[in-house]
């Protein structure tokens, strides 16, 4: 009877509260109370799609505001603060320490351990340097009629409609003031993107929007309409992003704006359907073609694409038809599956894509292979926060680093993980104009500029004391990583780098390039043979 305590007792409240309340009238409280209490328990035992509410009726419901609690009361009191669910509380902690401006050094020590695997560092010179300015570039599509000098920390791809109007605003003034670019997301370039005057790189994903026609093919016309703005100064092909590679998506036509539908060029009232792949080109051969064509529409400006890996032999693929054809990207953007600042299927979050590291290594080593790596600029997203993220990814391979999430923090992002729900406690990533309305653009614009700034001036702080003068003189041999608690390894020595023109040669000895290299095609995204003979075998 313990599972209907709560029930029973209010029955009995209520006759006793009634007959107080005739004598002091506080008790009408609880004639309300156990009224409501009694209404609630009652329909818990007559529904039945809750087991759990018909076995404890008015309880369950103690069980489930617990539940629903419980991320916050995990994030505020049971999490340390280097557990990283995604992000630690250390790694947010500093990120809105330097856009508010504040100070950022920790006293007594570091809390990490030092013997830990997988710790990691980088290498301090007895000859350190001193440089002066903090604002680090490359140069990008140098052989271009308009090329386009970067900073090597950028706002990552984030569209309007995953966040909202003010979040653009402020993300785009704050990349103006500090002149590091906005990547506008596969959603297009909106008002609020266009209002700030910030440098943007033009997103186009499998919709075209902005530049699709009305049977959601690419069209020509309207995509030199935007990609010839003064604004934009680079077009990024998105293949596939790290949250959910090789999946599509539908906007329902209920969340189709008038600002959604001009912004991406579809009408209202209509599902707004992403595909799952591109119909501009089906082969890698007609991938760099359709590169290649965006340029020329473009007048000259650099473009690139940017790709979570995954089967090797696709990215092989492409590779082999830049060594064939000649023809070229500017740039190429790996996305590591530990990305996504929205919200994707469980699976694809947890399962889906290569992390970063090795995404990198694979398409670095791959250009460095052909001989192509001096002409292509790589640049790299994946949970990328601080200023030794930075380094090590451009160690690793980089010559630029993305972040969105760590922007969202600068925003404000509290990390309550309802990106997907339109019910951002911060007013972030919702469409909801009563929440959405109360982020100021002016002072998140501020921080997100104090983010870049201070991001990077940590960063010429490592390396003046690693005795370097630019990001781009970082290599593997400048980070080491603990293996085990007697042994460490510099990247160098931990990851097969290939020499220049190796590719040209032979096969190096390396696992996936051994494995994949000689089957890959240009002229086909399709496995080889001998896997689809192994994916055959089943059927038999």
């Amino acid at each position: 009877m313990h599972r209907y305590l709560v029930y029973v007792l209010a029955i009995l409240l209520f006759p006793v509260s009634l007959y107080l309340a005739g004598y002091w009238a506080a008790w009408y409280w609880g004639v309300g109370i156990s009224a409501a209490m009694i209404i609630l328990g009652t329909w818990d035992l007559l529904q039945k799609r809750s087991t759990l509410r018909r076995n404890y009726p008015v309880l369950a419901h103690f069980r489930y505001g617990l539940e629903s609690i419980g991320p916050e009361i995990r994030q505020y009191f049971v999490q340390s603060d280097l557990e990283d669910v995604p992000f630690s509380r250390q790694q947010r902690a500093l990120i809105y320490q330097r856009s508010k401006d504040e100070m950022d050094v920790v006293p007594f020590g570091t809390l990490r351990s030092t013997y830990a695997v997988d710790y990691e560092w980088i290498n301090h010179s007895l000859a350190p340097t001193a440089v002066a300015d903090h604002d680090f570039r490359v140069l990008i599509g140098p052989n271009c009629a308009k090329p386009y000098s970067a900073s090597v920390f950028n706002i990552s791809a984030m569209s309007f409609g995953s966040l909202s109007a003010n979040a653009i605003r402020a993300l785009n003034e704050g990349a103006r003031r500090g002149g590091f670019y906005h990547d506008t997301g596969e959603g297009s370039i909106s008002p609020y993107h266009r209002e700030m005057g910030g440098d943007l790189v033009w997103e186009i994903g499998s919709g075209y929007f902005g530049c699709r026609d009305e049977h959601g093919g690419f069209s020509e016309e309207r995509f030199v309409a935007n990609a010839t703005t003064d604004q934009v100064k680079m077009i990024e092909v998105k293949l596939s992003q790290g949250a959910k590679p090789g999946h599509g998506g539908v906007l329902p036509a209920a969340k189709v704006s008038a600002e959604i539908s001009a912004t991406r060029g579809v009408p209202m009232g209509v599902d707004c359907v992403s595909p799952s792949k591109h119909s501009a080109f089906n082969t890698p051969v007609e991938l760099l073609r359709f590169v290649a064509r965006l340029r020329e529409l473009s007048g000259g400006k650099p473009v690139g694409f940017k790709l979570a890996i995954g089967h090797p032999w696709e990215w092989f693929g492409i590779a082999k038809a830049m060594q064939e054809t000649g023809l070229l990207p500017d740039f190429i953007v790996v996305d590591g599956a530990e990305g996504g600042t929205g919200a994707a299927p469980a699976e694809f979050i947890d399962h889906v894509g290569v992390p970063m590291h090795e995404a990198l290594l694979l398409v670095h080593n791959t250009l460095v292979g052909l001989d192509l790596r001096d002409r292509i600029r790589v640049g790299a997203a994946g949970k990328i926060s601080s200023a030794f993220e930075i380094a090590r990814t451009i160690a690793l391979g980089a010559d630029w680093c993305n972040a969105g999430r760590g922007f969202m923090f600068a925003l404000g992002c509290i990390q309550s993980l309802s990106c997907h729900s339109d019910r951002c406690p911060t007013g972030i990533a919702t469409q909801n104009p009563n929440r959405w309305r109360h982020l100021d653009p002016a002072d998140k614009a501020t921080r997100v500029h104090n983010y870049h700034e201070n991001t990077l001036r940590a960063l010429r702080d490592l390396l003046c004391a690693a005795g370097l003068q630019h990001p781009a003189e970082l290599g593997p041999e400048h980070i080491v990583r603990r293996v085990s608690p007697v042994e460490i390894r510099s990247l160098a020595s931990l990851y097969r780098y290939l020499t220049p023109g190796e590719l040209l040669r032979r096969v190096p000895d390396h696992a996936v390039f051994h494995d994949f290299w000689a089957d890959a095609r240009s002229d086909s995204f399709q496995p080889p043979a001998r896997i689809q003979a192994l994916r055959n075998s089943k059927s038999r």
